[in-house]
């Protein structure tokens, strides 16, 4: 997303805290326009030229006094301009300010009770009588505050959970508020963007659609693009996006790999091509992708091997259509958060996604991705902007790879298709009983395992169904949905009474972190 200067906005620095997604998320919640930028670049930050109106300072891994690996842009603290740290840029705040930071006796990491100890514009309606619970995160805490500034807010293991100086609007916080297990957290950035930045509403859905239309066109121009697209929210979205900024100059591609939920391929035919008139192509790759996955076990080499044949069959249509110089994805913020840091900080790698990285350079195709800054739920609404249904606006996200890493182990034709039933009949019921769009994500798993069991009077000996559904806001942390226990029971009788190979099913109640939402 580029800065748009015309706009008052939010600055967040980046000091890599895998959080920092999570504040962004929630400003833009404020309808308030937001960036995030990396400590590396805000020397190069001109808060005038850029109408920057507020700064927060995210936490991070690093210490305040690791200065070869810090690279920010102490000015900033001296601009007039709010400013509001969180964590480790409440440390560096207090820091660069005359403060003074010590590893903490006690490390806070998890839930931890803060006491306020006086008023503040920042934690205006935030406290429930004198007390609150926030998340904790730190080895390191501030001991001795800068001048002029006062304490709000204090913890048994830290006494300047909250800080200020009011003159200055400069403002800092031990703990996370973006994250959820803090009570009422969401207010604290609140406040802070609305009523010590003063920040008007500027963001929209609608906002989005029209510059992110505009910049489509700015840089493809009169090229030809295709998309790649799979019938899933983003592909979706991105398609619908781009065929409005460029016409008949986008060409989508879908390719049936074999791995697709049961029946997708009619759908995704239907949707585009028939209802909303989109230039497609329809490759059934099913029986190429089952051979080069045959005999393959290990979840890394199944992306890989999916992800190269996928873009060979690219290469091999976009050779038929002259000028085309674009490949449009559908990747969004998490996935580039999960598999590299965006924005050049030191944020963890946790595992590999087949569309986030660039393409071959034999492909000789630019990579255009129009929603890599934005979040799921941002993703859905840009998508009723533009008139997409709410059928496929609700679809729960699902994977590039497909089945083939709900299917550890071998991936074989008969496996393909007792998990597609399975699958099928567990979203079906979800639907029935309006529990679809309570789910962040939920879907059924096949797993190397054959057990014994009795139906009628004859021995079985079939696969275990693995079912999974999650709650989660931003898919970075999520908890297994609370189901009763008759509704498990149902749709356990139905999958094993109509769906040959499976004797077994059992449900996965482990939350991300430590699991992933998908298995491999």
């Amino acid at each position: 997303m580029l800065l748009e200067s015309k706009l008052e906005k939010i600055i967040i620095i980046d000091f890599g805290s895998q959080f920092t997604q999570l504040i962004a998320r929630n400003i833009r919640e404020l309808n308030i326009f937001c960036e995030i930028i990396s400590h590396n670049k805000s020397n190069k930050l001109n808060l005038a030229e850029n109408n920057v109106k507020g700064i927060i300072l995210s936490g991070g891994p690093l210490n305040v006094y690791q200065d070869r690996k810090i690279k920010f842009n102490k000015n900033l603290l001296n601009s007039n301009v709010p400013i509001l740290g969180i964590c480790f840029g409440h440390q560096i705040i207090s820091k660069e300010l005359g403060g003074r930071v010590n590893q903490a006796k006690s490390r806070e990491f998890g839930l931890s009770k803060i006491i306020k100890v006086r008023n503040s514009l920042l934690t205006k309606n935030f406290f429930s009588k004198k007390y609150n619970d926030v998340w904790m995160s730190h080895g390191d805490e501030v001991v001795r505050l800068p001048k002029n500034f006062k304490t709000i807010a204090k913890s048994a293991n830290s006494k300047f959970c909250i800080i200020e100086d009011i003159k200055k609007k400069i403002y800092g916080i031990q703990f996370h508020p973006e994250v959820t297990h803090t009570i009422k957290g969401k207010v604290i950035l609140k406040n802070f963007v609305l009523n010590i930045c003063k920040i008007k509403k500027n963001w929209s859905s609608k906002n989005q659609k029209i510059n992110l239309i505009k910049e489509v066109q700015e840089k493809v121009g009169k090229s030809k693009v295709i998309c790649a697209l799979s019938g899933g929210v983003d592909s979706s979205v991105v398609a619908k996006l781009i065929h409005n900024a460029i016409g008949k100059n986008l060409t989508c591609i879908f390719v049936n790999t074999g791995l697709l939920r049961k029946n997708e391929e009619k759908q995704v035919i239907q949707t585009f091509k028939r209802k909303l008139k989109l230039n497609l192509i329809y490759i059934n790759a099913e029986r190429i992708f089952l051979k080069k996955l045959k005999n393959v076990n290990d979840p890394e080499e199944k992306r890989k091997i999916i992800g190269k044949l996928f873009i060979s069959l690219f290469e091999k249509y976009a050779k038929k259509i002259k000028n085309v110089k674009f490949l449009a994805q559908g990747t969004l913020y998490p996935d580039l958060i999960e598999s590299k840091s965006v924005t050049g900080s030191q944020t963890s790698k946790i595992k590999s996604h087949h569309n986030v990285g660039g393409l071959p350079k034999k492909m000789k195709l630019k990579l255009i991705e129009p929603l890599k800054y934005l979040f799921k739920d941002e993703v859905r609404k840009l998508g009723l902007e533009l008139k997409l249904s709410k059928e496929i606006i609700s679809r729960h996200p699902f994977p590039g790879p497909g089945l083939a890493i709900r299917m550890p182990g071998e991936i074989t034709k008969d496996k393909i298709k007792i998990l597609k039933d399975a699958d099928n009949y567990f979203i079906k019921e979800l639907k029935n009983h309006n529990l679809y769009n309570k789910i962040w994500q939920a879907y059924a798993a096949l797993l190397p395992v054959k057990t014994v069991g009795v139906m009628g009077d004859n021995r079985t000996y079939e696969y275990l169904c693995l079912l999974r559904a999650i709650t989660s806001e931003d898919g970075m942390t999520a908890d297994f949905f609370h189901f009763e226990k008759s509704f498990m029971q149902m749709v356990s009788n139905k999958i094993i009474n109509n769906v040959r190979g499976i004797n077994r099913v059992v449900y996965d109640i482990t939350s991300k972190p430590p699991s992933t939402i998908e298995l491999e």
